[in-house]
């Protein structure tokens, strides 16, 4: 897949850019603060629907302005294909694809296969639970559309029944087993998914990793999940008091886990930042090339911000030998620093292109 022209019209600080891409390697240089970031984030946009810096759509609209949008124009296997998003103040966003617009946004997520590495991860390790299970979701669902159906489902029905544990009268038994019985349903399709995901994605990531640091350092991934504890519904139902008392679900695959692990020892413990970003960056390549073997059988694009800062020159020669081998397919890349960009350009076939960013004007 190629990404080969970027719209860009009162996106966050770019106010308008008609960009055209290299097949290989874009890169953007400037300043910290002057829109390079934002330029991936349309990217992202055009792939998810979403922005990364900011979950509110509307705040995505240049500062004074009252639209926005972002076209790309891709060469999908062989077939163009043009995907729009765009949106008023105080009106919904509309994701179109050739055009049309599409009845539900489920239906494009996995269509534009995208890997994003950014300053932003290190909160995969140092977060709360809820970063490591969207790590998850977002890379099951890339490549399985049941997945995220099942996934919203759940959320419904946990959100409904976390509504009956807070309200005042006492839930109806019968109502609030309905509710019960439809996390446990979507709950054990999620967990299964999530169980075989991890087993296969964990011997691709420890492979990376190896790449990376010259086999210096043993990582590993552990799935902790309540459905390992047996039958879900059970799982979910034999608290409901305690839940009552705490006014939300405390049980449930909402509540899944992933322990990132550095010689056997929890990584946000134990790891130098040095040593977190090395494992944040494997953790990406597994996901390029997981997604590359399944889902929509086409390169996934891969976002690079800002990546080398805090490794070290060995760890930063291993990834330039990794990303410039011909499985990698397009690639944009941020630095304030023309150094680190000249090392890797310097080992492609001269396909690429240099972007200078400033104050959001791209050149």
């Amino acid at each position: 897949m190629i990404l080969q022209h970027l719209t860009i019209l009162n996106y966050r600080n770019i106010a308008a850019a008609e960009l055209d891409f290299s097949a290989k390697i874009n890169c953007f240089v400037g300043s910290n603060g002057e829109g390079k970031t934002n330029v991936l984030d349309a990217i992202h946009f055009l792939s998810f629907a979403k922005s990364t810096a900011c979950s509110i759509d509307s705040q995505n609209i240049r500062h004074g302005e009252e639209v926005m949008m972002v076209q790309g124009i891709y060469d999908l296997n062989g077939s163009v294909e043009e995907i729009s998003c765009g949106m008023k103040l105080q009106q919904k966003k509309h994701v179109k694809r050739n055009k049309k617009e599409y009845k539900r946004l489920s239906e494009h997520i996995g269509l534009l296969p995208l890997i994003l590495v950014s300053p932003s991860d290190n909160e995969l390790i140092l977060g709360g639970s809820d970063q490591r299970r969207r790590f998850m979701d977002l890379v099951i669902s890339q490549y399985d559309n049941t997945y995220i159906n099942a996934l919203l489902a759940y959320n419904k029905a946990l959100t409904e029944r976390n509504a009956m544990l807070r309200a005042e009268a006492e839930p109806n038994p019968d109502v609030i087993s309905i509710y019960e019985e439809m996390m446990a349903r979507h709950g054990e399709q999620i967990y299964k998914k999530r169980t075989q995901f991890i087993a296969e994605f964990t011997p691709i990531f420890q492979t990376f990793h190896n790449a990376i640091t010259g086999n210096k350092e043993t990582v590993s991934i552990n799935y902790i999940s309540h459905g390992q504890r047996g039958d879900l519904l059970d799982v979910i139902q034999r608290d409901r008091a305690k839940d009552r008392i705490m006014g939300y679900s405390l049980h449930g695959i909402h509540k899944d886990e992933l322990e990132m692990q550095l010689a056997g020892y929890p990584l946000k413990r134990e790891g130098s930042q040095g040593q977190n970003k090395s494992y944040l960056i494997a953790l990406k390549l597994a996901q390029f090339d997981f997604l590359k073997r399944t889902g929509s059988r086409t390169t996934p694009i891969i976002l690079l911000d800002d990546i080398f800062d805090k490794l070290d020159a060995t760890r930063v020669e291993n990834i330039v030998n990794l990303m410039t081998q011909p499985e990698f397919g397009q690639i944009f890349i941020t630095d304030t620093n023309r150094e680190n960009l000249d090392k890797i350009l310097a080992r492609t076939n001269g396909d690429y292109r240099i972007f200078h960013v400033s104050g959001g004007n791209i050149s």
